[in-house]
């Protein structure tokens, strides 16, 4: 089985447990913006069929009055969210690594820009309490007041990082509402993720939540769309990668494309659309080890990095394997990278 991690960078990182790999410039540097001192908390935490449409709820109060804009015709609930019913699966498609998770939610749709500019609007108020967004099954997974010093003081603050390419081309937040409104938010942290999942009711997904989701669970899909596990079709009517065939070296924001441009193709067995391609996704979970054979479990202490799953907009293709994790320090801010909520069922 293929287990990769994704980095910038060319290099060859062997780690115990998470498997030895190479993996050469899978992303255009994304120019990303990050705090000093931006570590975070300090092992494992935890208790011991695709096609398009949306059947599922809305998830929260927060989209009430939202217009139904997202989807391949436009005409869907960006807040929708799908019921993913648990099993067990292995992480990063290797049978070394089994876990199993509980049944839970996942939102349809990568959260938009205009989903997130209510939170903005809000902001500071949107800031999250301590113990916000906990995973009920997960000891100690809410928010921490003392990530409080991350997120941005003021309104003003907060939507001038949202500004986060230095190339001043690719961010997708505009100060009023316009064109960019179904595209899959970015230059978001890992610390504003987590806020805006718990704003909004739900929470950050685990990476075995997410993987498990994207993989079809127990099918052990290499992409969210594979008719099975050795089913390793990708092209451009499944996903949105590689600047959508254009120069990588040229990439510029009329390479996104609204969240949910590749449904029903692309979306895997609980309906989620995006699961690889569009922007990275950020998890819970700190970067290190997987756990051992575990239930609804998450590496909550220990790291310095935070995982993100499923390659993005100018990602290469190997980026976009269910074997690849990758991971960033939690205050980077880029612009291929946002955020999808879970919340329980």
């Amino acid at each position: 089985m293929r287990k990769r991690s994704a980095r910038w960078l060319w290099a060859a990182l062997c780690l115990p447990g998470v498997g030895c790999t190479t993996i050469a410039g899978l992303d255009k540097p994304y120019h990303p913006i990050e705090e000093q001192g931006a570590g975070g908390a300090g092992g494992a935490g935890g208790a011991g069929g695709g096609g398009g449409g949306s059947g599922g709820v809305e998830s929260g109060s927060r989209c009430a009055g939202l217009p139904t804009t997202c989807g391949p015709a436009g005409d869907e609930s960006c807040c929708a969210s799908e019921l993913v019913t648990g099993g067990t699966f292995a992480r990063s498609n290797d049978p070394a690594f089994p876990t199993t998770v509980s049944d839970f939610r996942l939102d349809r749709f990568e959260v938009t820009l205009g989903r997130f500019r209510a939170f903005v609007e809000a902001y500071p108020g949107s800031r999250p309490a301590a113990g916000a967004g906990a995973h009920p099954r997960i000891t100690d997974s809410g928010w921490d007041a003392a990530w409080d010093e991350r997120l941005p003081p003021d309104h003003a603050e907060l939507v001038k990082g949202l500004f986060c390419d230095s190339e001043g081309t690719a961010w997708v937040w505009t100060d009023e509402p316009g064109a960019n409104e179904r595209f899959a938010m970015n230059c978001v942290s890992w610390y504003m993720a987590f806020a805006f999942c718990a704003w909004d009711g739900g929470r950050l997904p685990t990476e075995a939540e997410l993987g498990y989701a994207a993989a079809g669970g127990a099918e052990q899909r290499p992409y969210p769309w594979s008719a099975s596990a050795d089913d390793e079709t990708l092209d451009r009517d499944h996903a949105v990668y590689a600047c959508n065939g254009s120069d990588v070296e040229g990439c510029v924001i009329e390479d996104v494309l609204p969240v949910g441009s590749k449904s029903p193709q692309g979306d895997g067995l609980f309906k989620q659309s995006d699961l690889s391609g569009s922007v990275w996704e950020w998890t819970l979970d700190w970067y290190g080890d997987y756990p051992p054979d575990c239930v609804d479990c998450a590496v909550t202490t220990g790291g310095t990095e935070r995982v993100m799953r499923g390659g993005g907009w100018r990602s290469a293709a190997e980026a976009l394997h269910l074997s690849t994790r990758d991971y960033r320090p939690p205050a980077n801010r880029a612009i291929g990278i946002g955020v999808r909520c879970a919340r329980e069922p």
